[in-house]
């Protein structure tokens, strides 16, 4: 075990190389922890598509849907601060929730996808917070709750911040903020402070042509081209901020937009996910129940995804491997959980080996799921682990 840095970085530092040179990676950063330490920490290329400003240690980046897992985690911590099980009813703790059929649906379907929420009837704005829970309570599920899953791409932000706006009394950006960030010094934001602005990679559009070959099949694509589709809904309502570009401006930075408006560097990321791995505690501090980390590694729903057409998996709140997947995104332990983000983003807990990883880039590739660019440095990583 002593020898994996060593190795590990020779392993490493190759494959992040070929990132740029032959993968056509702008600026990223890779980030793996292991026993609460990291013990690799790479960066390279620009922030900038002139090449003006290399990327460095302090360089922050939006990571999509990324902030989901890290979204997901607030609504935990919450429910084990206030004793509630994940079993209860979603309308105990949120009554205007009980509309339109909703009335059984528990906390357990909501953060597992099951909830039949994933796009809402009526047009609504994705920056008006109060339009789109209004439009949340009053929408009636896609599918009977429990029976099906599929990725709410946009809405679930909306289901994780309300929930923590009823069960803590604040937004789940000042409940990230004061339980996990200021305490774990995370270089990680839910609505960026401005001051932070200059420290931030400018994120890029993916390149035109066919997507890169990966885990979803073309149907996915298509219909996410396809008006009316339910994954061209769901990656779109509620409305707005569709243009990449747009994510680039400090107004909307500042909105803490926890579906995909989360931004920071890998080393906080994968710090993040380490504590997770290492079972809720960091540093002498305990974050986690053994039985809150259980909801994080227990699979909740796993098979064809209504969205994503293809076998995907979700513990409360966490995305991971399906028992079908064509290809693990996050290892080889059944214990590991996390969540991607669009374009090529990626970051995991191995409590099994107490081990996190965090990906981040500016120059997104045309695939919702992770890519080979980090794909093929997990892959690295498991390589060199002692076998059991």
């Amino acid at each position: 075990m002593e020898q994996m840095p060593d190795d590990l970085r020779e392993r490493l530092i190759p494959l992040f190389q070929q990132n740029f040179e032959k993968f056509g990676e702008l600026g990223a950063a890779v980030s793996v922890w292991q026993n609460g330490k990291p013990i690799i920490d790479l960066h390279g290329g620009f922030c900038d598509a002139r090449r003006e400003k290399p990327w460095t240690d302090e360089t922050l980046v939006l990571i999509w849907s990324a902030t989901k897992g890290i979204g997901s985690a607030c609504v935990l911590h919450a429910l084990q601060e206030h004793n509630i099980d994940i079993n209860q009813r979603v309308a105990e703790f949120w009554p205007e929730f009980a509309q339109s059929g909703k009335e059984r649906i528990t906390l357990s379907q909501l953060l597992s996808h099951q909830a039949g929420l994933c796009a809402l009837g009526r047009r609504v704005d994705v920056l008006d917070y109060g339009a789109v829970v209004q439009t949340i309570e009053a929408q009636k599920p896609l599918w009977p709750p429990g029976t099906a899953h599929g990725y709410h791409a946009r809405t679930f932000g909306f289901l994780l911040d309300e929930l923590v706006r009823r069960i803590a009394g604040k937004t789940l950006s000042n409940y990230w903020q004061e339980t996990f960030a200021e305490p774990l010094n995370l270089d990680l934001w839910i609505g960026l402070s401005g001051k932070e602005n200059p420290r931030v990679a400018t994120i890029y559009a993916a390149k035109s042509g066919p997507a890169a070959a990966g885990p979803e099949p073309k149907q996915f694509y298509l219909d996410l081209a396809t008006p009316g589709t339910l994954a061209r809904k769901a990656f779109t309502s509620p409305h707005g901020l569709q243009a990449i570009s747009k994510m680039n401006d400090p107004a909307i930075r500042a909105k803490p937009i926890v579906s995909f408006g989360g931004i920071g560097s890998a080393s906080a990321l994968a710090k993040f996910y380490s504590m997770l791995a290492n079972r809720g505690e960091f540093d002498g501090q305990t974050f986690f129940s053994e039985k809150t980390i259980g909801w994080m590694t227990r699979t909740l729903a796993d098979g064809m995804d209504r969205v994503f057409q293809i076998p995907t998996a979700f513990s409360a709140g966490f995305m991971k491997d399906s028992q079908n997947a064509a290809r693990r995104i996050f290892g080889l332990s059944q214990d590991a959980f996390g969540h991607p983000g669009a374009g090529g983003s990626h970051a995991f807990a191995d409590p099994e080996n107490k081990l996190s990883f965090a990906y981040l880039m500016n120059r997104m590739e045309q695939k919702v799921l992770p890519n080979e660019k980090s794909l093929r440095l997990v892959d690295a990583i498991y390589d060199l682990l002692p076998k059991t």
